[in-house]
This record gives C-alpha cells, sequence and structure tokens, in this order.
C-alpha cells in the first residue's frame, strides 16, 4: 500500500490569480494550485532542483490538497505599469490608478504529501506562499497516512493532464510556456466550517 508523508500548512489568507484573470475588476482566487505552482514550491522548498530541467514535471511533491473557511471580497489599490500618473483633460484629472476587487480565500490549509519521510522533514522547517509573496503558510504537523487515507482529506486537487482529458490552467513558467492542463478533484467539503 502507497504511504504519503504529509505537511500540513496554515494561513490566515491566501489569493491565486486565475491566469484568465489579467486586469479584471473583480476576480476570486483560484481554488487549485496549477502544476507550474507546485514546481515552483517544490524548487523553493529544495533549492537544489533549481538547476534541473524536468520538462514541467514536479519530483517531490506527490500530490497536495487545499481547502480553506470562505472567501472574503477585498479591495487593492493598483497603477499600471511605469508608476502613478496624472494628467488633466477637458478639465478634469484622470490617473492611471485602480481599484481591483479580489475574492480571498479565508484561512487556507495546505498539504502537501511526499514519499521520502526527510523531504517532509524539509519541508517542515520552511514556509511557502500560495502564489503571492504575502500568502505565507506555515508548516504545521507532519502526518503519516497511506493514500486511501489522504483522499479522506477534504479539499481542491488538480491533477495534470493532457489537453484532450483537462481544462487549460495556465501556462507552465518551468516549461518554456507550454500550456498546462488538468482535472479538478474534489474531495469532501473544501470549505471547511471549524475554526
Amino acid at each position: 500500500m502507497e504511504k504519503y508523508y504529509i505537511v500540513k500548512y496554515s494561513g490566515q489568507f491566501g489569493y491565486i490569480k486565475p491566469w484568465t484573470a489579467v486586469r479584471d475588476s473583480e476576480t476570486f482566487s483560484q481554488q487549485f494550485l496549477t502544476p507550474s505552482i507546485v514546481e515552483g514550491m517544490e524548487k523553493k522548498l529544495f533549492p537544489e532542483l533549481l538547476d534541473e530541467q524536468f520538462n514541467g514535471m514536479v519530483v517531490k511533491i506527490k500530490r497536495y490538497r487545499l481547502n480553506y473557511q470562505g472567501l472574503d471580497m477585498q479591495q487593492e489599490r493598483t497603477w499600471s505599469k511605469g508608476g502613478i500618473d496624472i494628467c488633466k483633460e477637458k478639465g478634469q484629472y484622470k490617473t492611471n490608478l485602480g481599484i481591483l476587487t479580489r475574492g480571498v480565500m479565508l484561512n487556507p490549509l495546505l498539504y502537501l504529501a511526499f514519499d521520502h519521510q526527510q523531504d517532509a522533514q524539509v519541508a517542515m522547517s520552511q514556509t511557502l506562499c500560495l502564489c503571492r509573496n504575502e500568502d505565507l503558510m506555515f508548516p504545521m504537523e507532519m502526518l503519516e497516512m497511506s493514500a486511501i487515507d489522504f483522499d479522506a482529506i477534504d479539499g481542491f486537487e488538480l491533477i495534470p493532464t493532457d489537453a484532450q482529458n483537462g481544462f487549460k490552467v495556465g501556462h507552465n513558467r518551468f516549461d518554456a510556456a507550454a500550456e498546462m492542463h488538468g482535472e479538478l478533484k474534489v474531495f469532501g467539503n473544501p470549505i471547511r466550517s471549524d475554526v
């Protein structure tokens, strides 16, 4: 029976920008990790893999699970590339400042599954970000469980697939911007009611 070493991460909030949301004035956090996000996490945890080329493959993180308590709409002030610009047009002042409304995940939990205990111990000693630098996730505990028990953890997980069997989830920055596809699996109730 396949066995995993799981590191459970916890954070106060998290936002994963969908690849389709370029400058949407309102958007909700993506509820899953793309293959390139998982690979980026792996390279952060194991910097010795930075020089290795795996063509978009993740080698140490075998699976993951992401759940959260709810979404909170938050506003963020933005400006376009090049800094703040103010001009007067037809008697009115105009600026390139804008307000975006984002649905941010509250109290997300992230479970990373590894085949080897030493890999889980390395992960247990480090923080991660879901996607942006301010979305810090802290290691809470290390668990040992079978693949069947791992499937009992509530949450979302994207299983990478080919284009025929999944939907497009973006372009992989680690694989020459190749298209990424996946099948979204929902286990139990991924929106927790506990504190």
